[in-house]
């Protein structure tokens, strides 16, 4: 082993001569050719994207206020934000989107190496005239690069770093979504407990009617229609009550679900609603969509499909690869020993795409419909989400007036409620007009609970809308 070791140092000697000669390869070209990296595909937002008419102000009406800029705590419910914050911990399919970041980001890593010269080392060993080698002994050090002179490699890493930043947006915008989802299923369950209350209450006002309906048939001044009528009552307010438990269950469990936890509707949702924020601010900016994530995706892969298209472009050009290797081999079989003299080679190569049977051009008319493609699904994302913030504070607006008018409505029905009742007491009316009126309040309220679900609900709406909170990030 002591003999080989001379041999050995002169092996390595060479690899590193051979190392040296491809990185000088590759400095001397690049220093000469000098190329430029293709144009930022965000400089040509105004030639490539479409024009989008962007209100001054929103048609519906905002009022003044001011909300902290992470819009969960603006609901003041601590049980609610580690409700998100455990969903979007353990949410599969948000570990799901990313594992895809991760992969995008990889593959835009992989497409740049193509941009670095490639060294590949063999090695071999080999014994005397009994084995079963050849004898042969040595080692091939070889790099080869390609030079990049119209950009084609470069274009491609460019369309791949785009890919990965519009994976990462898609993934921010399914984070956020998931928020808005768990809150809104929060703000569905809390409502389902609280349309039971009101169903409870009504079981306890009909249990009243029935006990006053029988003592009135016994001293003769009802009948046993008016006892059956109000027995029937608190069986469909019964009915009623199991279908909202059923319904508060099943939301629960739709919650548990998105937590990642096993859908026993045994989670613990708050007894009342959150409170409800602050007015929406004055002059809200339309600008804020710009930060939303699934626009900033549908921008970003347009950017993609413009370098693709020239990276297409580039692949009918020709292509120039640089190479260089060293050598050391000898052989026991053979008059063969340049160990001691290693052979240094380098070279070049030439490749011209002379007939592909239309192939390249056809990748190129390929890449421009994906562009153009990718053009009109921007256009398309940032009309809806126009749309949609459109819609969630003309929502919110409407549920704020009717929960006032329902409040007042409220008030009334009760005040109706309790004269008739008197009424009934003393014989003046019959349980056919308590029943009615007993039936419109019970209605009343649990309207003016679905509207204060529905104010929350149309809130995280808008929120999502606009990719966040009402305040600008710095």
């Amino acid at each position: 082993m002591t003999a080989n070791l001379p041999s050995q140092r002169r092996l390595r000697s060479a690899g590193r001569l051979a190392t040296a000669a491809v990185a000088a390869i590759a400095v001397t070209s690049g220093g000469c050719i000098r190329l430029k990296n293709p144009p930022d595909a965000s400089v040509l937002q105004g030639e490539s994207l479409p024009k989008v008419v962007v209100p001054d102000k929103w048609v519906n009406p905002t009022a003044a206020g001011a909300v902290a800029d992470n819009w969960l705590t603006s609901f003041h419910d601590d049980q609610l934000t580690a409700a998100v914050a455990e969903a979007i911990a353990n949410n599969p399919d948000l570990q799901v989107g990313a594992a895809r970041v991760e992969q995008a980001v990889l593959y835009a890593r992989l497409a740049g190496a193509r941009l670095y010269p490639s060294v590949d080392l063999l090695a071999k060993g080999g014994g005397g005239l009994g084995s079963d080698s050849s004898g042969i002994q040595g080692a091939l050090l070889t790099g080869s690069w390609e030079l990049d002179l119209w950009g084609r490699v470069r274009y491609g890493r460019a369309a791949a770093r785009e890919d990965a930043r519009s994976a990462q947006a898609d993934f921010e915008y399914a984070r956020q979504s998931m928020a808005a989802t768990v809150a809104k299923s929060w703000f569905i369950a809390t409502e389902a407990g609280l349309q039971a209350e009101v169903a409870r209450a009504s079981i306890r006002e009909g249990d009243q009617l029935v006990s006053l309906a029988e003592t009135r048939s016994r001293v003769g001044v009802g009948s046993d229609e008016d006892v059956s009528v109000a027995r029937a009552n608190v069986g469909t307010y019964r009915d009623t009550l199991r279908d909202l438990q059923f319904s508060r269950d099943q939301a629960i469990r739709g919650l548990e679900l998105l937590m990642g936890h096993y859908p026993a509707a045994a989670a613990a949702v708050t007894a009342q609603l959150p409170g409800q924020p602050d007015a929406i601010p004055a002059d809200l900016p339309s600008t804020l969509l710009e930060r939303r994530p699934d626009v900033i995706a549908a921008e970003r892969r347009v950017a993609a499909a413009f370098n693709r298209i020239h990276e297409a472009k580039a692949a009918r050009l020709p292509t120039i690869s640089l190479t260089a290797g060293i050598s050391a081999i000898s052989s026991d079989l053979f008059l063969l020993k340049n160990r001691d003299n290693p052979v240094f080679n380098f070279g070049a190569g030439l490749l011209v795409p002379v007939f592909k049977g239309g192939a390249l051009k056809t990748q190129v008319e390929i890449r421009t419909a994906e562009q153009k493609q990718a053009v009109a699904a921007y256009a398309s994302i940032a009309l809806r989400a126009f749309g949609d913030v459109e819609s969630a504070l003309s929502a919110e607006n409407t549920a704020r007036e009717r929960e006032q008018i329902l409040t007042q409505t409220l008030a009334d029905f009760q005040r109706a409620y309790e004269l008739v009742q008197t009424q009934f007491k003393v014989g003046s009316t019959d349980l056919r007009y308590v029943s009615q009126r007993q039936l419109a309040l019970n209605a009343n309220r649990a309207a003016l609970v679905r509207m204060q679900s529905e104010q929350r609900v149309q809130r995280v709406n808008l929120h999502l809308a606009l990719g966040g909170s009402f305040q600008s990030r710095p």
